[in-house]
């Protein structure tokens, strides 16, 4: 094994350096002891964690394994433990997403403690070889091709510290040896040898049956991600302004994207905003397949009657005028321009005074008199301020959310009313803004409806002495 080159790949590709302590995952078997012992002769400061999956019945033997080689090269040690398969049922997850989750979770959270500058995993150049192969096998576009990286931040575990693979240009079978040359005794997991997994059978069938047509081809498709890998990074910068131009507003367990922003750009751009998206709602996903981005895509040009659609991983499509919302199928998503209410059902508005809103916003309302009287022009283009006759009102008034049977009376309707929801829908109020929209009573009569216009009883007219001004704002 070229050590030289190795200290290169650890200092450009995966930019660590001696000083700071690298938290490396070790399972006990020929990758993660091999790596271990590679990055304490090269004199890095270690941290070594192992996670038991619980998965076999003699999991804890390859802790006491990675105990004991981290105590024969004098390294502190730290154990992780969780039963992966009552994650696998509670999240309803497969038991190797469960073990990844779980696994990563334990390492990242331990990193953290640490003040480690990356976490370190033992992934060879043939994982790279059947990651690939994976991702080709869904659908994967080229994020997925390009396979894994040297170095990269994955946000769902951590913003901050880097996973970095040094064994990725390092083919199983020179592990394997230089575990013997090195006189390492690495536990072997039977479990590897079992083809239910995915990843076993690409591993024990498939590779096996494709070098009968070319015997080089872990060489080729390793080399083939490399390529992509510089492809990706190219068409990232292109693609960085493409994102920015259609995302509206990002939240938990949402994301907004401009619609006419998304129309404007060509298939394979749409593609992968698209694809970006889901990605940041679903990190944990090993890549999004054709399927579910070209069901996004049929829904934007043809949406369904309701303008939602279940789209993949308990992720949900729906349009609102000229927004569309990836979100979890329980997110509580609100447009940030939308004032509520919430759940509060009634509170009263002190004159003059403030309230509180959700999203940042607030209503407040004052007296002003008129000199003389009558004399006021209440401003058309101002939706979210209201004027009101103060005389023709009960002071206080309430703010509340709307109520069964709630009638309005907007002006313009010469004193005529008609269902509040029949305004909201006229209006275009988007339904889920409906429930927490706050309405501005004097007792059981709307005074108000934000964003629309008052409601005729309490106009302002040519008789009117005071006006109650009232507004809503959100909070620069």
């Amino acid at each position: 094994m070229d050590f030289i080159n190795l200290r290169i790949i650890l200092q450009q590709e995966c930019q660590l350096f001696p000083g700071a302590a690298v938290l490396a995952g070790v399972s006990g078997g020929p990758d993660s002891l091999c790596m271990l012992d590679i990055l304490n002769r090269l004199e890095f400061k270690i941290i070594v964690a192992h996670f038991d999956h619980c998965l076999r019945p003699d999991s804890a033997l390859d802790a006491e394994k990675v105990q004991q080689v981290s105590g024969e090269l004098n390294l502190p040690f730290i154990l992780g433990k969780e039963d992966v398969k009552t994650l696998a049922q509670t999240e309803r997850l497969s038991p190797e997403e469960a073990a990844r989750k779980a696994r990563y979770r334990f390492l990242f959270e331990q990193a953290r403690k640490a003040g480690a500058q990356a976490v370190a995993v033992a992934h060879t150049a043939d994982d790279q070889v059947e990651t690939v192969l994976m991702h080709l096998l869904r659908g994967s576009g080229l994020n997925g091709l390009k396979g894994m990286p040297y170095r990269g931040i994955v946000p769902e575990w951590d913003g901050k510290i880097p996973l970095v693979r040094p064994l990725l240009g390092i083919w199983r079978h020179e592990i394997i040896e230089y575990c013997r040359e090195r006189g390492l005794q690495p536990q072997i997991d039977p479990t590897n040898q079992e083809t239910v997994f995915l990843r076993n059978r690409l591993r024990h069938e498939l590779i096996p049956t494709l070098e009968q047509y070319n015997p080089q081809v872990r060489q080729v498709i390793w080399r083939m991600a490399r390529t992509l890998t510089a492809d990706h990074e190219i068409l990232e910068e292109y693609f960085q302004p493409l994102w920015a131009k259609c995302l509206v507003e990002q939240g938990p367990g949402f994301v907004c994207l401009s619609l006419p922003a998304l129309e404007k750009l060509l298939l394979a751009q749409k593609r992968s905003v698209l694809r970006n998206a889901i990605g940041l709602l679903r990190p944990a996903m090993r890549d999004i397949d054709f399927s579910s981005i070209q069901r996004a895509v049929e829904f934007i040009a043809h949406p369904t009657a309701t303008h939602q659609v279940d789209l993949v991983s308990n992720l949900r499509l729906f349009i609102e005028g000229d927004k569309l919302y990836l979100a979890e199928w329980n997110a509580p998503v609100l447009n940030s321009t939308w004032p509520q209410l919430g759940t509060r059902t009634s509170l009263a508005i002190t004159t003059p005074g403030t309230v509180e809103l959700l999203n940042g916003f607030y209503l407040q309302n004052l007296l002003e008199d008129l000199t003389p009287p009558g004399k006021f022009s209440p401003p058309s283009d101002e939706p979210f301020h209201a004027w009101l006759d103060a005389d023709g009102l009960t002071l206080p008034l309430v703010i509340r959310t709307r109520l069964p049977g709630d009638r309005y009376q907007p002006l313009g309707m010469n004193g005529h009313s008609l269902k509040l929801s029949d305004f909201l829908i006229n209006h275009r109020l988007p339904a889920r803004a409906r429930p927490g929209w706050p309405l501005v009573c004097d007792r059981d009569k709307i005074a108000w409806v934000p964003g629309f216009q008052p409601a005729h009883f309490c106009r302002v007219t040519e008789s009117t002495r005071r006006v109650l001004h009232v507004k809503i704002e959100k909070t620069q």
